[in-house]
């Protein structure tokens, strides 16, 4: 059994406006939150790992495989593995992301 207190995790800045947090992980599962300021960019990429996003705050412009949708606080989105995907924050927001298998590469 894993349990993060978010309040104690720090964030990590990873440029232009993006910071993130790694919360619970273990087995096949990892959970991330990533927090962009208004005009943010996630850049497109695809990786091997399956991926669920949730709004949890904001809004976003979410490309998936080359559509474009305006998703909102509350929207979930299934990023199948390997496939093209990126985000740009219209606001300040936040996205929670849980990937499978865990993404080692976010590790330290």
């Amino acid at each position: 059994m894993m349990i993060v207190k978010n309040s104690s995790i720090k964030k990590e800045d990873l440029g232009e406006g993006i910071s993130r947090k790694i919360l619970a992980r273990g087995g096949d599962l990892m959970m991330v939150e990533v927090y962009f300021e208004k005009g943010g960019i996630g850049a497109l990429h695809n990786h091997p790992h399956e991926q669920i996003s949730y709004v949890n705050k904001g809004s976003f412009e979410f490309e998936l495989d080359g559509i474009k949708e305006i998703v909102l606080a509350g929207d979930t989105i299934y990023v199948p593995s390997n496939t093209l995907h990126g985000v740009v924050a219209l606001e300040k927001s936040v996205i929670i992301d849980v990937f499978s298998p865990q993404r080692e590469d976010f590790l330290k």
